[in-house]
């Protein structure tokens, strides 16, 4: 090894501005936890049908507004149907919804938000209105309107009504990061490179739009999950006797002073879930967060 060569070694060994491999990143352990409960809620309710549970009609599975037992081991509702089998069968309708609901929401919402920031004017304009008129109603009181308009309480009107609500949100934040990514020098350069405006947007634009969108949908199913226990609740979700979270808290309100098991049970199961679904996906912002200002 040369005079020189021996140098530029220990120059990259001792000097302070050296760049280093990234060191790799763990994941909390309140992430890891939220993961685990999210895998086994979700591998529960999708072979709950070959999972040695009671039916989740049958009146018979136990003494009615029983404490959890080694029959029941999550007690009985007031008509005597085993809480934890009525649970896992309700986190079938909350996470399909939920699910459902946001990834229609993103994709029609994603795809008006980059058309807006991309090409502006009109398109913008347009867009920008209609984000604001689904703004503008509350929440929840825009489901229940449209599920209560078509008089259907099927799982498809019920998903519709939830994704009309994050509708208006996911346009503004795609337009917002649409807008800040069309002004970079890769964008840029792949304008004077004569590249076309679909290319452009396929290619530079939405993959450093999707990270953000894709924490945001995370987040955003914990609030349709929550929606739809909200609509189950005032008897505007999916028909009994579908077990739902929000019909199993509703259906244990009058019976509270009896039994606190029936609200307790699902609605933990709902706390848990919408705490999980956002621990993670903040987890997942604050890492894009950090690789961004690293580069």
């Amino acid at each position: 090894m040369t005079a020189v060569e021996t140098h530029t070694v220990e120059a990259a060994t001792t000097d302070p501005h050296t760049v280093t491999a990234p060191t790799r990143r763990r994941w909390d352990l309140s992430v890891i936890l939220s993961g685990v409960w999210l895998a086994a809620l979700v591998l529960a309710a999708v072979f709950a049908d070959v999972l040695p549970l009671y039916d989740p009609r049958d009146t018979r599975a136990g003494i009615p507004d029983s404490i959890p037992t080694m029959q029941n081991l999550l007690g009985t509702d007031h008509l005597g149907r085993d809480l934890l089998t009525r649970t896992i069968y309700g986190a079938r309708i909350s996470i399909v919804v939920g699910l459902a609901a946001v990834l229609l929401s993103s994709v029609v919402g994603g795809t008006l938000g980059l058309l807006a920031g991309y090409f502006k004017r009109h398109v913008e304009s347009t867009t920008l209105f209609a984000a604001d008129v689904l703004m503008a109603f509350p929440t929840l009181l825009l489901a229940a309107s449209i599920v209560a308009f078509t008089e259907s309480r099927g799982i498809g009107v019920v998903v519709l009504a939830i994704a009309l609500i994050y509708l208006g949100p996911t346009i503004r934040v795609v337009r917002a990061l649409t807008l800040t990514t069309s002004t970079r020098e890769f964008v840029t350069a792949a304008r004077a490179l004569g590249a076309r405006n679909k290319r452009i947007i396929a290619r530079e634009v939405f993959p450093n739009v999707f990270p953000t969108l894709a924490s945001m949908m995370v987040v955003a199913i914990a609030g349709a999950i929550v929606t739809e226990g909200g609509l189950a609740y005032l008897n505007l979700s999916v028909a009994p006797p579908t077990p739902t979270w929000g019909a199993m808290i509703a259906a244990g309100k009058p019976k509270m002073d009896e039994s606190l098991y029936p609200i307790l049970v699902p609605g933990g199961a709902l706390f848990l879930t919408v705490l999980s679904l956002t621990l993670i996906g903040d987890a997942i912002q604050k890492r894009h967060a950090r690789g961004a200002g690293a580069i």
